[in-house]
Order: structure tokens, then C-alpha cells, then sequence
């Protein structure tokens, strides 16, 4: 009778390593077009009090935000639900390749990045802007550039690369945060800080004092797009890349944006100028 019992139980221990090694397999080869068809789950990233992109109510813990409602739409396409996988910006690309997320708003297409995760087209373009001293009001990038200017970029980020690239002679200073380039502009140790316009309007309508913002020219932009796993197989990339341009022949990705800005940090469309398209 024992050995009976204890071959049965072999079985079933046999049976129990097949069926996961099955869901093993399923997971690792399954698409996320695959998954989100067969789940009716659309996994999205969300970053806690990364405003205007995404907004936590603590009480009701409904998200808003950029993300949140562009998501709502991907999803409506794809026949599916949002379920919100809390994460944080520098996380996000971990979750992506760790198959814990399907998509990440809101992510800058970097050359880094896309070693590791993919993208779809661009979904909207952020203007990049110079917040200055007052008295100091720039119209060209050229003006900037010279020994004489002192400027101030968050180290490592988009505003980073662009004052490499086009201020290869002024003064920039690095510093940890964009936060802490906003204090060297006040303290007099930057004439200006480099900062994308969805980031200047807000910081300018808190703190009106810190400085003017100016849009140089050339236009300057920072592509925005949405992160995805890497795969060999392209249908859910397309899948994406369809809805984005549905919704920028109708203007929705602007009329996204421009209800954020005014619900969760107060600016309004008349404060954008007019080089501003995203």
C-alpha cells in the first residue's frame, strides 16, 4: 500500500512540475499582444506623484494624469482594462523586460534605452525652454552658448543632453535634480536652467520669481513615447502605433495634454506659447 501511495504522490509532484514548466514556457514566448488579448489586461506602469503625467488620490487611489488617460483609450482598443502596476521612472525599464508591465508612458526613447526595451512612435513632442534671470530673455540657442553664460541642467537627464549637444561652450553646471538647478538660478549661480516646457509652465505659475521662460530657436524637442518589451514579433508595436496616430489626426494627444495641465497643475492652454505643438 505504501509504495502505491508514494508512486501516486510522485505522479502528482510530476504532474505539478509539467504544468508549471507549461506556464513557464507560455509566459516566456506568449506576446504582449497575445497576453493582453487572452487577459483582457492592459499592465501600465504608474509613477506616484510624477505630475502631470501621474496623479494618486490617497483616498480614492484612482490615478489621473497624462498616463492614466491615455491608457484608458489604449485599452479600449485593444477590448481590455487597465490594471495599474505602481513602479518608478528608473524602474520602469526593469519592469518592462521583466514582463511585469506591458507599457510605460511617458518615456524618453534614449540610445540606452533602446538597447534594452523597445518604442513606438513618438505620441507627443515636449518643447524644450530656458528659464532665465530676469532681464534675460533669449532668442536663439547661439546667445546661450558662450563662456560667459552660466547654466543649470539636472545631470543625466534630457536637458543634460541637449546643453551637451548644442552648448558646447557655455557654462553648464550639472546638478543632481532639476530641483537643485532651480535653486542655483535663484541663488545667482546660473543665469538659466534648461527645462522642457510641460516642467517650465508649472515651476514659473508656482514660482513666479525664480525667473522668465524663452523658447530659443532653432525649436528644440524632446520626442515622447511609449516603452514596451523587446520583441521579435512587431504586431503589438504596430497595434500601438495605430492608436497613436488615430488619436493625433483628431488632436486628442493635445487635448490630453492640455486637461492635465489645467486640472492638476493649474496652467492653462492660453499660457503656452505659440511654438509649442506638441
Amino acid at each position: 500500500m505504501l509504495p502505491t501511495r508514494r508512486f501516486l504522490q510522485g505522479l502528482l509532484a510530476l504532474a505539478c512540475l509539467t504544468t508549471l514548466a507549461g506556464a513557464q514556457a507560455q509566459d516566456s514566448t506568449e506576446t504582449a499582444l497575445a497576453r493582453v488579448t487572452r487577459t483582457k489586461t492592459l499592465r501600465i506602469g504608474a509613477v506616484a506623484g510624477a505630475v502631470p503625467y501621474f496623479n494618486k488620490d490617497l483616498i480614492s487611489q484612482k490615478w489621473d494624469g497624462f498616463g492614466p488617460e491615455f491608457a484608458e483609450s489604449l485599452a479600449r482598443k485593444f477590448g481590455a482594462h487597465v490594471e495599474y502596476v505602481e513602479t518608478t521612472w528608473g524602474n520602469a525599464v526593469l519592469d518592462l523586460q521583466s514582463n511585469k508591465i506591458d507599457v510605460m508612458f511617458g518615456m524618453a526613447p534614449t540610445p540606452a534605452r533602446r538597447e534594452v526595451v523597445g518604442f513606438t512612435d513618438t505620441l507627443f513632442d515636449n518643447t524644450y525652454t530656458v528659464v532665465c534671470k530676469k532681464g534675460l530673455q533669449p532668442k536663439t540657442w547661439a546667445q546661450l552658448n558662450t563662456a560667459e553664460t552660466k547654466v543649470a541642467v539636472d545631470i543625466g537627464s534630457s536637458h543634460d543632453q541637449l546643453a551637451t549637444r548644442v552648448l558646447t561652450q557655455a557654462n553648464v553646471s550639472r546638478l543632481e535634480n532639476s530641483g537643485a538647478a532651480t535653486m542655483a538660478l535663484q541663488a545667482g549661480r546660473a543665469d538659466c536652467q534648461i527645462l522642457v516646457v510641460l516642467l517650465a509652465e508649472p515651476l514659473l505659475l508656482k514660482r513666479p520669481d525664480v525667473g522668465q521662460m524663452s523658447i530659443p530657436t532653432p525649436v528644440e524637442t524632446a520626442p515622447v513615447s511609449i516603452g514596451i518589451r523587446k520583441e521579435a514579433d512587431p504586431s503589438f508595436q504596430k497595434a500601438i502605433n495605430g492608436w497613436i496616430a488615430e488619436e493625433r489626426s483628431k488632436g486628442e494627444v493635445k487635448g490630453v495634454i492640455l486637461r492635465n495641465m489645467e486640472k492638476l497643475v493649474g496652467v492653462k492652454p492660453s499660457a503656452f506659447p505659440p511654438e509649442v505643438k506638441f
